[in-house]
């Protein structure tokens, strides 16, 4: 390109004519000389309305730019308005929605005068009907996806392109909390891990010392399939029947011990609610005195240790004080649900029975605070359903009310982001009581998370059954296959109507495409995920029957072997549990 005639159209750009604007809609009629959607242009290749690919026209010294959106036939839109188009008249309809401006300029260097394009998000200038339509060049391409922040990442490149990088902005992506969505099979926990490592190689620069400043992003990722170790071996991993993960009962509040001991289904829920909470508050007067505290600055939901047998004992000298045999049951319901989880060894990280004066709640919250290794991978994959819910829950609530009570300072030092993956488990649109007391949780961090440091990410292959108000706290999106229409349509109520054409191409995108777009983003674009090897995946689930079925049989021996596991409820070496673990249960 001749740098002082960069702001004259290349007549060999040109594809079309603009015949209608709506607002930020046009409609342009290709040329009808083009008879294959590509051109080449100074040796590169561009294709011609391909979805999602951006044009321009020209407006004085303005560049108007678009994406496409939707290439139809002539014949087609007239046919809708009750007209019959000859053949011989027909041609094809590209449709766009305009979404930036772009201006030329030229540097004063005698020697060597360059272009350099000035893009900003936004319309304030139309075009008109009869106005040319043109390629956008890659090194127009480069200024609009340029991203001149040297607060971010790159997590792809931008398709159809020519491999310009897609950089995201960290403030812009975890501060404001992101949705990771997509199919089974999309891609979705590799665009996460491909995230992840991308953050954990950043560059933080130098300080007015010139010394590398430290970097040590917080991330915690909820996994409730164990896949994430392997992408990520030297994290700090927590196991529920490990014995790495504590999470003792006493940390929960009120609303998490209800959930756990009673639920909310049960008839009689209110009145046992009353029952736990005055056990509970002695309960924990008696911690309290305990460990050194005033048993009158505590409340029923205060994270203070106290002995279950206490809270046992309270409840059954409350239910020894009913005359009447028959009307007990609500008190023995309740002490029967705590027997029945004491004695599940898969709850041992959660239910074993604090009995010293000692206060652990450092140890407890190092677990998931601790800097000594900022990556946690907490394993959900052994926990039981009607209590991953309850378990997610009180770690977002411990995360978000240790947040609050940071000082302003201590805050800005240490910012959090909790990944939570499956999201649509643990926050679901629906209201089963064992996920009442997560939506809650997830809730205020999404309400909240961002005035006291702490992001969220949520990962979903089901959309459509996230609770939707933690959805629209999201402010960036990144959006791979859908393949299920409720889920399209769901993700479709959460996008402005400028960005709903790119909704359309959720079901036709490739493994590790997504849609990208929000905050965090340059401008909404169509990106390829960065590839990652295989020692840098997270760990796939699928089996492979051609592998399977072309191995040696085993023997039958292996039957008792499985069945022993099944009936410990403990994975052991099998999941990755450790030396020790796996000595303990032989």
């Amino acid at each position: 390109m001749n740098p002082l005639g960069c702001r004259e159209p290349d007549q060999n750009l040109k594809i079309g004519k603009i015949i209608e604007v709506d607002g930020s809609h046009i409609k342009a009629e290709l040329d009808k000389s083009i008879d294959e959607l590509t051109r080449i242009y100074n040796a590169e290749v561009y294709t011609i309305g391909q979805y999602g690919s951006i044009l321009k026209s020209y407006f004085g010294n303005k560049l108007l730019f678009m994406y496409v959106t939707r290439l139809r036939m002539k014949s087609e839109i007239e046919a809708e308005r009750g007209f019959v188009t000859p053949s011989s008249e027909d041609s094809r309809i590209l449709e766009a929605d305009l979404f930036g401006e772009g201006m030329w300029r030229i540097s004063c260097d005698a020697q060597e005068p360059k272009c350099t394009l000035k893009f900003e998000r936004g319309i304030s200038t139309y075009p008109l009907p009869q106005q040319e339509i043109y390629i956008t060049t890659s090194t127009e391409l480069q200024s609009i996806y340029e991203c001149k922040d040297k607060e971010a990442v790159t997590i792809g490149t931008y398709v159809g392109s020519g491999s310009i990088p897609c950089l995201a902005n960290i403030n812009e992506l975890f501060s404001k909390h992101t949705a990771v969505l997509g199919s089974t099979g999309s891609g979705k926990s590799a665009t996460v891990a491909a995230i992840i490592h991308a953050i954990s190689s950043y560059d933080a620069g130098v300080d007015t010392n010139n010394s590398n400043k430290p970097w040590h992003p917080h991330i915690i990722v909820l996994d409730p399939h164990n896949e994430y170790y392997k992408a990520f071996p030297e994290a700090h991993r927590l196991v529920s029947d490990e014995g790495s993960l504590k999470l003792p009962y006493w940390l929960l509040n009120l609303q998490e011990l209800i959930d756990l001991f009673i639920g909310k289904t049960e008839y009689q829920a209110t009145s046992q609610t009353n029952i736990l909470k005055m056990a509970l508050i002695e309960a924990r007067k008696e911690g309290i005195n305990k460990i050194g505290f005033n048993e009158g600055e505590i409340s029923v939901d205060s994270p203070v240790p106290f002995s279950l047998d206490t809270l046992i004992a309270k409840i059954t000298d409350d239910m020894n004080k009913i005359s009447a045999a028959s009307k007990r049951d609500k008190h023995e319901n309740i002490l029967n649900k705590i027997d029945l989880l004491k004695r599940d060894v898969r709850l041992r990280f959660l239910m074993q029975n604090w009995t010293s004066d000692a206060d652990e709640i450092k140890e407890v919250i190092s677990q998931f605070i601790s800097t000594e290794n900022t990556l946690k991978i907490i394993d959900l994959s052994g926990i039981p359903n009607d209590v991953a819910g309850i378990v997610s829950s009180t770690i977002a609530r411990l995360l978000f009310m240790y947040k609050l009570w940071e000082t302003s300072e201590e805050r800005k030092k240490d910012p959090i982001l909790l990944v939570c993956e499956e999201a649509h488990r643990y926050v679901p649109n629906r209201g089963e009581a064992e996920y009442s007391a997560a939506q809650d949780a997830v809730k205020r961090v999404a309400k909240e998370g961002r005035k006291y440091g702490l992001g969220l990410m949520l990962v979903s292959q089901r959309p459509s059954e996230i609770e939707p108000t933690v959805l629209s706290q999201c402010n960036s999106w990144l959006v791979l296959r859908l393949a299920n229409g409720d889920d399209q349509a769901y993700v479709m109520k959460f996008l402005p109507d400028s960005l709903s054409s790119l909704g359309k191409v959720l079901p036709a995108l490739r493994r590790r495409e997504a849609i990208f777009i929000g905050q965090a983003a340059t401008i909404p674009s169509r990106i390829l995920i960065n590839e990652l090897n295989q020692e840098q995946l997270p760990r796939s689930n699928d089996i492979s029957f051609v592998d399977g079925w072309s191995s040696d049989i085993e023997s039958n021996d292996r039957i008792q072997e499985v069945a022993n596991r099944w009936r410990i409820q403990l994975r052991g070496s099998f999941e990755g549990a450790s030396q020790e673990v796996e000595s303990h249960e032989e």
